[in-house]
């Protein structure tokens, strides 16, 4: 029980500590007469503290839904239904929390912080270095004698040779609320051949995260069809950061964008995430063999094989996608491989290295 009746706060501390003093499981859920034993007791004034509780149980709500993005506080009957001379009891979810803070969570936010500091927008990354700060002030004497605190100081991240493009955090709020409310979306675009940004309504489906850039996936608006492929064309990728706007609108996305074809997963495999053809192809190339160890490493694909030529050179097959990436991987790779097959892929390697060549030899 707070050492002071609950209603005697200001109302932000009272929200929180009204959070605190829920129930954590339907067994114990409470009503209004019960919460107010803890929540006021002035006896003169029992009816305004009573509608006071019942505002800030709504607030709080509101607030968990905007912010969380979540049903933390339950009623029974459910929010929004008619209680109908029911007796409405109210508790928190109890896998929900904002205050839970040990070395699984510090683990997770200090590896979010070094491993993703090349791929991630430097407002995302700022996000993830402030949430850090917090951790370690709310008990920075435990976090520092702890093996985390201890070995923090033994990580470092080196930068990266393209920075990650600026975001718009208010976009990014925009595109998160769609996608999690199911709701359609009115954004601005600016296309990089364009002077001016257009206005177009667009159902969102998920997030792509390519290196170090984000792209919106999702469709324009058209009506359903019984062919999927009709709908497909209807597909379009946006870069996140040319999204100089976004409003979430008041409608929600047709069903047919719900269908299993339409799945991030399915789109990636019929080729529709990624920039080029996105064929399957059985890649055969020709890798110097000190270059050949990271593929070692690091494969091109699970039935990537590796056998040797001679003492130079190593023969590497795999099925990939035939993406832009591997494209520019290829040429990234340049005097140190060669493209066996497909003898397309080869075609295409040559022209841009000969091109790249040209451009050399003007200057």
């Amino acid at each position: 029980m707070p050492a002071h009746q609950i209603a005697s706060y200001t109302k932000s501390a009272r929200l929180f500590a009204l959070y605190q003093s829920l129930p954590r499981s339907e067994a114990d859920a409470m009503s209004l007469t019960e919460l107010m034993q803890n929540y006021g007791d002035n006896t003169d004034n029992y009816t305004n503290e009573r509608k006071n509780l019942e505002n800030d149980l709504i607030a709080l709500n509101q607030i968990f839904n905007d912010i969380f993005y979540s049903d933390a506080l339950v009623r029974v009957p459910k929010w929004g239904e008619k209680i109908s001379g029911q007796t409405a009891r109210f508790y928190i979810e109890p896998s929900f929390s904002i205050d839970v803070i040990n070395e699984q969570t510090v683990f997770f936010w200090e590896m979010l912080d070094k491993y993703t500091a090349n791929y991630l927008p430097i407002s995302f990354k700022q996000g993830v270095t402030d949430k850090l700060t917090q951790l370690r002030r709310q008990d920075k004497d435990k976090f520092h004698q702890s093996l985390l605190g201890q070995w923090q100081d033994h990580l470092i991240t080196l930068p990266s040779i393209v920075q990650a493009p600026k975001l718009d955090s208010e976009v990014i709020g925009s595109i998160h609320q769609a996608l999690l409310q199911n709701h359609q979306l009115r954004i601005r675009y600016q296309n990089k051949w364009d002077e001016k940004p257009v206005q177009r309504v667009v159902y969102p489906k998920g997030l792509i995260f390519i290196d170090n850039m984000i792209y919106l996936t999702g469709f324009n608006p058209v009506d359903d069809h019984i062919d999927d492929e009709v709908l497909l064309k209807a597909h379009r990728n946006f870069a996140v950061n040319r999204i100089t706007g976004a409003v979430v609108i008041d409608k929600t996305i047709p069903d047919w964008v719900g269908r299993d074809v339409f799945t991030l997963d399915s789109l990636q495999e019929l080729g529709k995430l990624e920039f080029g053809k996105n064929i399957e192809i059985n890649l055969v190339l020709k890798v110097q063999k000190y270059a050949c160890q990271h593929l070692y490493e690091r494969p091109l694909s699970i039935d990537q094989k590796i056998t040797i030529i001679d003492d130079t050179w190593n023969q590497v097959s795999a099925t990939v996608a035939n993406t832009t990436r591997l494209q520019d991987w290829l040429v990234s790779m340049s005097q140190l491989s060669v493209v066996i097959e497909p003898l397309e892929l080869k075609a295409v390697i040559l022209e841009r290295l000969e091109s790249g060549m040209q451009l050399y030899n003007r200057n």
